[in-house]
Formats: C-alpha cells, sequence, structure tokens
C-alpha cells in the first residue's frame, strides 16, 4: 500500500490501473477511522480490483464556529487499518493541494440540503458536495463507497451523480456500531465516561421508533415523539432534530408508508451525534 499527497500522484497511479484493465473503487473519509469505515474499505477491496482510500479532514464544510482544529486525526494508524483491510492507495494531501489561495468554485445544491444537518450547518454540504465531486474528477472511480450513518450526505451524493451525469456507482452501506448500539464516528472520542454512556439515548430512541413502526405505527408524528422522549429522557442530551423524511427527497412526511429515513442529531454535552433507522414498507 502507498500514501500519497498530490492529486497528480494518484492520476499517475490510477492511470497505469486503468491499463491494465482494472476496476477501482473509492472509499472517502476524514480520517481517524476506525470499523465504519473498514467496512466500506472492505466492500471496496471485494467489488473492485484496486481500492483508493481519501483520509482529508476538508476545511470548507466545517462551519466558522465547529471542531475543524480538534478533529482527530492520526495517519499512522489509518495507514495501518487500511493496510490490514486490503487498500491499495491513500490519498492524504494538504488543503492547499486540494485548494489553491483564490479558489471560488463550489458544487451546490438548492434541494435535499436544507433540512435535517443542513438547518443547523448551512455551509455544510456545499463543501461535501465540493470536494467530493473533486476526489471523483482525481480518482475516477467505478464505485465510491458511503456509510448509511451520514444518511443525509448519502442522499446528497447520490443525487449530485444523478444529476451531473458522473459515471459511478454509488454504494450506500449499513451502518457499523459498538456493542451496545453507539453508532461508530470518529467524534466519539469527545466523549467522557459519563456522556459515553448518556449517548446510548440515541440508538435506544430510534430503536423505540423502530419497534412501533414494526408494530404497525403509521402516523410519523406518533414514532417521531417516541424517538424524541427516549432521548429528552437523557440529562445530557440536547436535541438539534429527529425527524422522519422521504428517503429520496429527504422531505417530511406524515405517514410511515414507503422509503422513510428516520433520523437524528443531538448534543451529547458539547458534541454533536447523528444516527438513524430507514424504513421500506
Amino acid at each position: 500500500m502507498t500514501i500519497v499527497k498530490t492529486i497528480e500522484e494518484v492520476r499517475a497511479q490510477v492511470r497505469a490501473w486503468r491499463a491494465q484493465g482494472l476496476t477501482v473503487g473509492l472509499v472517502p473519509t476524514m480520517g481517524y477511522l476506525h470499523e465504519g469505515h473498514q467496512s466500506l474499505i472492505a466492500r471496496s477491496v471485494a467489488e473492485n480490483d484496486r481500492t483508493v482510500v481519501s483520509d482529508f479532514v476538508n476545511p470548507i464544510q466545517f462551519g466558522p464556529t465547529e471542531d475543524l482544529a480538534t478533529y482527530p486525526r492520526d495517519i499512522a494508524r489509518d495507514a495501518a487499518l487500511c493496510e490490514a483491510t486490503g487498500a491499495d492507495l491513500i490519498f492524504h494531501p494538504e488543503a492547499d493541494e486540494m485548494y489553491a489561495p483564490d479558489f471560488c468554485t463550489y458544487v451546490d445544491m438548492d434541494r435535499l440540503t436544507g433540512g435535517l444537518c443542513g438547518k443547523t450547518r448551512p455551509t455544510h454540504f456545499r463543501g461535501v458536495c465540493t470536494v467530493v465531486s473533486k476526489l471523483f474528477h482525481i480518482v475516477q472511480p467505478d464505485r465510491a463507497y458511503f456509510g448509511q450513518k451520514d444518511a443525509q450526505q448519502l442522499a446528497v451524493i447520490r443525487r449530485m451523480v444523478r444529476d451531473l451525469n458522473m459515471p459511478l456507482e454509488i454504494i450506500g452501506c449499513p451502518i457499523v456500531r459498538e456493542a451496545d448500539g453507539l453508532a461508530k464516528s470518529s467524534r466519539n472520542t469527545y466523549l467522557n465516561e459519563a456522556e459515553r454512556q448518556a449517548a446510548l439515548c440515541l440508538s435506544r430512541g430510534l430503536a423505540k421508533g423502530k419497534a412501533a413502526v414494526e408494530a404497525g405505527e403509521t402516523d410519523a408524528a406518533k414514532v417521531r415523539a417516541v424517538i424524541a422522549g427516549e432521548i429528552e429522557a437523557e440529562p445530557l442530551s440536547r436535541i438539534d432534530y429527529v425527524e422522519l423524511v422521504d428517503w429520496n427527497t429527504l422531505e417530511p412526511v406524515d405517514s410511515t408508508e414507503g422509503s422513510i429515513l428516520a433520523a437524528v442529531a443531538v448534543y451529547i454535552g458539547k458534541t454533536r451525534l447523528i444516527d438513524n433507522f430507514i424504513i421500506e414498507r
């Protein structure tokens, strides 16, 4: 496995693979990898001849008061996980390799991004779409892999690829959880012991909401109330949102019939965590 820091190095390697007729998978990440990322890498390794992992904390998807400076980074640890899982190349650029000093071109979307995380992070998805679009142009993969934990991101990237006729397949992969149910996240490292225990209210609330749906509840407002009630019972929690939306359009729904995303964002202390489940009826 090789670690490269420049766009031209990535392109040169991909050209060599293409000359051999090999397929290429891409796993875009912001580093500090965990078992959730590892599951994406393993899927790419299984489905492609070569796998590229991008390891880049993207500055333009962070708001001015968000955790860019403190976001965890450990490229040596990341490289060990990638190599053990079978990745072939890590693209680990500096910010100035991805963005020139006078950079002024962005990829934006006027639907799918206004609700859920977009309500409180209004520039976030412009940053995500821009960096992911750049990575697709740099690597030109056959397939790219994203986790369902970031469900809105997955929906947004799928729509961007469709709308802009990008020649690749987007593969969504299941949420990977800790043994006690907490969704794997690089931001879990911010939690102290009490907060880590409190964070289980997200998965508990979603589990109760899912159980209500499976028991026959079709009123989205009632399912939302079940989820919110469990989270609000935790003193260290502060809800950003609890929403049920159409999984394709991300528009709010009144009924749980169809393809529905139940998603939550919750502050545990100062740490913002997200989680979700998908209903198919």
